[in-house]
């Protein structure tokens, strides 16, 4: 009986992909994204663990600090953070501006362009050791991550419908999860006798890769779009700039989307802080310091990629998005409980690798499957807002929060986490009860677009 589960796993699978050829596409685009972005995640982190300021900042902020009686090496992630959330409130009107004055097949291309020229210009600024590079490498990976996978989602809520979605984005995130289970491995292969700056190169070449299956797959969203006779992509939206800040805050899923969005972001940020600290203690070095955050990032992704393998297309075609949702919610109430009471370092890591393989295995394909539902505006451009203003929004909230409880002991600290925790269970359980008024089919996700 055990024996055959796996057997029929591979079975749909395959069936999946036979009744779909979209899904190869779609598979190698998410496995190249998060492999390209996994292959540079250890290095971000080792900046934001680095105990050495003139590594991460530039001169003149330190001796701008330094004049002021300030340590920067204080405050490294929380400079960090704040620099992020900036960062994407400014990028946020430009992307809008973007998605409702081009059509699909400019905007799309355009967005990873400039990821890739973004690469070129970092590789030359870690190859000549400039000054401040740690900083705003951090920051823009930050950005990179949340806007090219944000893009990547909407883009999958064109090629597949709801009943599809359910059918496929479990296999989706598994191969998005094998990439980002490469991309650490390449990391600790590569990053000795490479070196930091021709890893950017390497995921550069990832990149490329996602551009090539965004034109083969745009042929299956203009079918699905004529199809369902659906607002067609290959034109621009239109609409105003702030378009995803008015819905965002109007729409009531879409306000409880951003609910659990700040809270799940909330206690990921308490998690990584508390591991920032034992990184530093523990491994001081660069090279050390990426070898660890490749081997959590392992554990993750290892654990990822078994949930969505067995787990997630079952849940999602038999119960919906509830379990989904609520089980990650409740796992996470669990884990700050026992940290609260006893916060060693490994449990520290272990409720943080189940932490993020929740979220991504059981928690992101249930909220990315309620975009099917939505209106096309809702997808890019509300989406985006939730995505990126909203997490980065949590992670700067958490990371200051995190920096006044911290003088009071990790108790104290896992004990907050666990009204942070109790944040994002309130906003699963308004997702679960809002998402029930969504349509079902793409004919009423029109009909209810054009009444809104």
């Amino acid at each position: 009986m055990t024996a055959e589960v796996p057997k029929q796993r591979i079975a749909r699978f395959r069936a999946a992909l036979v009744a779909s050829p979209a899904l190869w596409w779609a598979l190698l685009y998410f496995f190249s994204l998060l492999c390209g972005y996994y292959v540079l995640r250890p290095v971000r982190d080792a900046m934001g663990a680095s105990s050495d300021a003139a590594a991460v900042f530039p001169r003149w902020l330190l001796d701008l600090a330094a004049a002021h009686g300030i340590a920067l090496d204080d405050y490294t992630l929380q400079i960090l953070f704040t620099g992020t959330f900036f960062a994407m409130l400014l990028l946020q009107p430009l992307y809008g501006a973007l998605v409702a004055r081009f059509p699909r097949r400019v905007f799309l291309p355009v967005v990873y362009l400039v990821f890739i020229a973004c690469l070129g210009g970092f590789w030359w600024a870690f190859d000549t050791d400039a000054s401040g590079r740690g900083a705003v490498f951090f920051v823009y990976i930050a950005v990179f991550n949340l806007f090219a996978v944000t893009v990547f989602w909407s883009f999958m809520a064109d090629v597949f419908d709801n009943d599809q979605a359910k059918q496929v984005y479990g296999y989706i995130g598994a191969g998005g999860t094998l990439g980002a289970l490469s991309g650490p491995v390449i990391t600790r292969v590569l990053v000795e006798p490479l070196g930091v700056a021709n890893l950017l190169l390497v995921s550069a070449g990832f990149m490329a890769l996602c551009l090539l299956c965004i034109v083969k797959l745009r042929p299956w969203a203009v079918r699905r779009e004529r199809t369902h006779r659906e607002q067609s992509g290959e034109w621009p939206m239109g609409g105003s700039v702030w378009a995803g800040l008015r819905l965002a805050w109007q729409d009531p899923l879409l306000r409880a989307l951003s609910i659990l969005m700040f809270f799940g972001v909330g206690v990921g940020t308490l998690l990584y802080n508390e591991q920032a600290a034992i990184v530093r203690e523990f491994y001081p070095s660069a090279e050390a310091a990426t070898r660890y955050y490749s081997t959590i990032d392992w554990a993750v992704n290892t654990l990822t990629i078994l949930v969505q393998v067995l787990l997630t297309r079952w849940l999602l075609r038999r119960y919906g998005v509830a379990p989904l949702l609520l089980l990650p919610a409740l796992a996470i109430l669990v884990g700050f409980s026992l940290l609260s009471a006893s916060p060693l370092p490994l449990l520290v890591a272990v409720v943080q690798v189940v932490t993020r393989a929740s979220e991504f295995s059981l928690n992101k394909p249930a909220r990315e499957t309620l975009y099917t539902r939505m209106a096309r505006e809702s997808r890019y451009k509300a989406k985006a807002v939730i995505d990126t203003a909203v997490y980065r929004g949590g992670d700067v909230t958490f990371v200051w929060v995190h920096k006044l409880l911290a003088g009071f002991g990790s108790n104290v600290v896992f004990l907050a986490g666990l009204g942070v925790a109790a944040g994002m269970t309130f906003g699963a359980w308004r997702v679960v009860r809002e998402q029930r008024r969504l349509p079902e089919h793409a004919s009423e996700v029109r009909r209810h677009a054009e009444s809104s």
